[in-house]
């Protein structure tokens, strides 16, 4: 025990600066601690707090270096107000403890919109489904108006839905569901045009590029109705179809029978002045011909009579001394 409490005591004595000297015992070499200099706490104490200092400079220093990167803006906000933002990219620093830096992307954005309910012009009630492809144009004004993007997203949606429900509101749902109308194109058009002029209004630095519907659907409760009535309108339309059809047959057929009765008429009254005019000619020709000999002509009439009276079963009762039976009997002079 008494070698641990002198061992302790040069201990002591050497973080104080002190030596003891003792004298050696059983052959123990004779250590002279006052030839060494005494040590000084306060000289290490101020090394630390060099040192300290270095890395809480250095760690400040790289906490408050940002990077923007090609695809991104980098807005620089102090005490919540913003002072600058960088456009191009590369290494930038901030001002400690008083300045935030935010990231933005500069790249189009696309923004899913969640289903709403509207109703068309006809009082249909439908579920519409689209998106939005938009990006950000100034983000100075983004961060100054909205804050973060999912509220100018959140702003964006309200307004696509109120121009949604109000162009559609204006036409019906059959109007809507033609594939062969483009009106369902031009809603879009109108749609993104309608929003870009209520978010420049309102100065939220960012633009819609396209706004797309994507589906429409009828609510499940209305949807078989609503299917039963297409069918009934279709119906009715076919068989107005129909109807105008057979009405248009019936007049085609009216036409061509008139016209063709106008034809045979106009053709019948030209050959009855043809045939007019060649038995004419023919009459000529006869007066002609048998002028030139009244007894040939008497006898041609004669022998034309026979095609006429004389037949298979005819029987003639003539007094024998008729010129005409002498004729039949064969007697000529």
């Amino acid at each position: 025990m008494d070698q641990k409490n002198k061992d302790l005591d040069k201990f002591l004595s050497f973080l104080s600066g002190k030596t003891k000297n003792t004298a050696p015992s059983d052959g123990d070499n004779v250590v002279k601690m006052s030839n060494k200099s005494p040590m000084n706490p306060k000289k290490y104490i101020s090394i630390a707090v060099t040192i300290t200092v270095v890395f809480a400079v250095a760690i400040i220093l790289l906490t408050n270096i940002y990077i923007v990167k090609e695809s991104e803006y980098a807005v620089v906000r102090q005490f919540g107000e913003v002072v600058k933002f960088e456009r191009e990219p590369g290494l930038n620093m901030k001002m400690p403890f008083i300045q935030s830096v935010t990231k933005l992307p500069k790249n189009q954005l696309t923004y899913e919109i969640s289903e709403e309910e509207i109703n068309t012009k006809d009082k249909k009630r439908i579920i519409i489904d689209n998106y939005a492809v938009w990006r950000i144009t100034d983000p100075k004004l983004l961060i100054s108006n909205a804050g973060t993007i999912e509220k100018v997203e959140s702003r964006m949606e309200e307004f696509i839905y109120s121009v949604i429900r109000a162009e559609l509101g204006r036409i019906t749902y059959a109007e809507i569901i033609n594939d062969e109308n483009s009106s369902r194109g031009s809603i879009n058009d109108q749609v993104t045009k309608r929003v870009n002029e209520l978010l420049l209004n309102d100065k939220y630095g960012i633009e819609v590029v396209d706004v797309r519907i994507r589906r429409i659907d009828l609510p499940t409760e209305n949807e078989q109705s609503v299917f039963t009535n297409m069918i009934s309108d279709r119906e009715s339309i076919a068989q107005k179809y129909l109807s105008e059809g057979d009405a248009e047959k019936r007049r085609i057929e009216a036409q061509t029978d008139r016209q063709v009765q106008e034809m045979l008429a106009t053709a019948n009254k030209e050959a009855s002045l043809i045939q007019a005019e060649g038995e004419a000619g023919a009459a000529k020709i006869y007066n002609s011909s048998f002028s030139k000999d009244p007894e040939f002509y008497s006898l041609y009439r004669t022998l034309e009579s026979y095609k006429k009276t004389v037949g298979e079963d005819t029987v003639i009762i003539l007094p024998s001394t008729s010129p005409y039976a002498k004729l039949l009997s064969g007697y000529i002079q």
